[in-house]
């Protein structure tokens, strides 16, 4: 046996899950726990579709019994709830998770057990909103659930305290993904990768983190005071006790419009990544890429009242938050440009990938425009509770993180499974979906500008709204078609596609140098970097470091802004602790949702799993500083 291939035996010994349903509850690799989130996300949009497609049905013919207006409200309350906050952002932590570690070189993330332990606190989530959902308690006041309707007087039972319980699950589980992936890129790339020389989308995920560490407070904050008012009297949002109510919406859109970033920016990775490789050249304006991206977090937490034109803040305020939500649109404009210059540079190839990057400047432009407009305080009073709102939503939201989401699953697809989809369902799929999201959401703006209101469950007949609604319901359902191929062409693929190969279509970061799919150690040996593009520099030759022990779970810690290797840190081991805290947090958030006192008596497990997380299991070794088990 060569020394190679004994490393690898032993790397792999090390680094592998033990088997069976012990590895499935005690694993701590990233790309499984990354799997995971994609999956569950992506069933739970089949879902939020399904809801969205039965109410594009109901709307389609005036005065329609189909559904109740209960059920109406439930519907699109559970579809934005699902969307906005089980999904969107989720999807864009998973491809962080499954990612980052690749494109360093490294073998796992900063905290492995803190990885796990995101999951499946989120999972609690998913669970805590869909069992209510099947047990006919489904909140019902939309997706952001304003005050009063959603306090103690308007709003009996529990619904508001599921929906406001399932933020705080989703929340906690981002801020600590967002920890992990802040941490991994700050302290674990390779020797050679300096700030400067960080791809774009590494920039993308690192600046998105933050974004998430800086905004979640406030909405866990608003939903816990909302509980309070709801379970012990508190008056935080009710003006007769000395609240307001206009506080909680300051709170919940100080995330909320950061949220929308949150979810754009890492598919600024996505694109940047792809164009690059299918224009086969690097990146016109890496450096105005990056400081347009900090720039975009920076503004996006100094226009969240552009949410709140219509409540009747002083008239100075809207000016000033109109500037600033038109001056957003610069940075956002600036990417744009550079894509287009490195496409216009190079020598573009039209593989799947690539298309989606194309439908994505077509709609997202679109989405842009209309939120200009919308910015502007004397015409967004006139707009803000109609259709064209969610028709701009939708532009941005799906246009502008869906669609570089699905070309980022199509061309990191090949890494992960080592198999290629079909380029021909790929691109019918890609058709289906971009065509059909047109037809179905074009026509809203009109609708909103003919006067159409939003969440309405209904409408009178004579209205001239019918011809248009139904055309967007025919859209809609042309797009999860779209959706349907796109799956139907991923599990085809994963059982019969053709091999991929270690680096299918030439990419120029680092992920594409380990195995397809990669090992549970993901790359044999440290890489050191020497360029923007490891990969397309000396002929795709890497240069690597030696180290770190085969025999232990090891991974290199480097200096933040030089990437100068420190030491070796050890990485944690498979461990059931990560689930145990999360059920003991997750039965905490739901007895909280019936009594107060679920707080009380709940910590006490919640320490007691903490404690077992955190206890050493053998004494650190004296030849190098090692950290814990985190």
């Amino acid at each position: 046996m060569t020394a190679d291939a004994t490393l690898i035996e032993r790397l792999d010994e090390r680094w592998r899950d033990p088997p069976g349903l012990r590895g499935f509850l005690t694993t701590v690799d990233h790309k499984r726990i990354a799997a995971r989130y994609i999956v569950t996300a992506l069933f739970l949009m089949f879902l939020a579709g399904m809801l969205a497609l039965d109410m594009r049905w109901q709307l389609s013919v005036a005065e329609n019994t189909r559904m109740s207006p209960q059920l109406y409200n439930e519907s699109f309350s559970l579809h934005g709830s699902t969307m906005l906050f089980l999904v969107s952002v989720p999807l864009m932590e998973a491809m962080a998770f499954w990612l980052v570690p690749l494109m360093l070189g490294t073998r796992n993330m900063a905290f492995p057990r803190l990885g796990a332990f995101s999951f499946w606190l989120y999972f609690g989530g998913v669970l805590t909103l869909w069992i209510a959902h099947a047990i006919d308690i489904t909140p019902d006041l939309g997706w952001f659930e304003y005050p009063p309707l959603s306090g103690p007087s308007y709003s009996p039972g529990h619904r508001a305290d599921i929906w406001a319980q399932m933020i705080t699950f989703t929340e906690v589980a981002a801020l600590a993904a967002s920890v992990n992936v802040a941490a991994t890129i700050l302290k674990m790339r390779p020797p050679g990768m300096t700030l400067t020389r960080m791809p774009v989308f590494l920039w993308a995920m690192l600046i998105a983190s933050i974004m998430t560490i800086l905004s979640m407070p406030a909405v866990m904050l608003v939903t816990s005071m909302l509980i309070a008012d709801r379970l012990v009297s508190t008056h935080f949002f009710s003006p007769a006790g000395g609240g307001d109510t206009l506080l909680f919406q300051h709170l919940f859109w100080f995330f909320g419009h950061p949220e929308v970033y949150i979810i754009f920016v890492p598919a600024t990775g996505f694109i940047s990544s792809i164009v690059e490789t299918f224009s086969r050249r690097t990146l016109f304006g890496h450096a105005a890429l990056v400081l347009s991206m900090i720039s975009i977090g920076a503004l996006a937490f100094g226009l969240w009242v552009h949410h709140m034109f219509a409540v009747g803040l002083p008239r100075l305020g809207n000016d000033f938050y109109t500037a600033a939500s038109m001056a957003i649109a610069l940075p956002a404009g600036l990417q744009i440009f550079c894509w287009i210059a490195t496409i216009w540079l190079g020598r573009i190839r039209l593989a799947t990938p690539m298309l989606w990057i194309l439908g994505f400047v077509a709609t997202f432009v679109i989405g842009g425009l209309s939120g200009v407009m919308t910015a502007s305080a004397a015409l967004d009073l006139q707009l803000t509770d109609t259709y064209f709102v969610v028709a701009h939503l939708h532009y941005v939201l799906i246009g502008g993180a869906i669609f570089p989401l699905l070309g980022a699953f199509a061309y990191w697809y090949p890494k992960a499974t080592g198999r290629l989809m079909s380029e021909r369902w790929g691109k019918v799929a890609f058709v289906l979906i971009v065509g059909g999201f047109n037809l179905g959401f074009m026509p809203m703006h009109f609708l909103g500008l003919m006067g159409m209101p939003r969440r309405v469950y209904t409408y009178p007949p004579g209205m001239g709204w019918e011809t248009l609604n139904q055309v967007a319901t025919a859209g809609s359902a042309i797009a999860v078609a779209g959706g349907l191929v796109f799956v139907g062409n991923a599990l085809w693929a994963y059982w019969r596609g053709q091999p991929a190969g270690d680096d299918p279509w030439g990419g120029s970061t680092l992920e594409w140098a380990s195995p397809s799919p990669p090992p549970p150690y993901n790359m044999a040996h440290v890489p050191v970097v020497h360029g923007l593009t490891p990969m397309w520099d000396d002929a795709g030759r890497l240069d690597v470091m030696d180290g770190l022990r085969p025999d232990r779970r090891e991974v290199l810690v480097t200096s933040v802004t030089d990437a100068i290797p420190l030491y070796r840190q050890k990485s944690a081991a498979p461990s059931i602790w990560p689930l145990l805290a999360a059920l003991a947090v997750s039965a905490m958030f739901i007895g909280s949702i019936f009594t107060p006192w679920a707080i009380v008596v709940g910590a006490a497990p919640v320490a007691a799993t903490l404690t077992g997380w955190f206890w050493p299991s053998r004494p650190r070794s004296r030849s190098g500083p090692l950290g814990v088990n985190a």
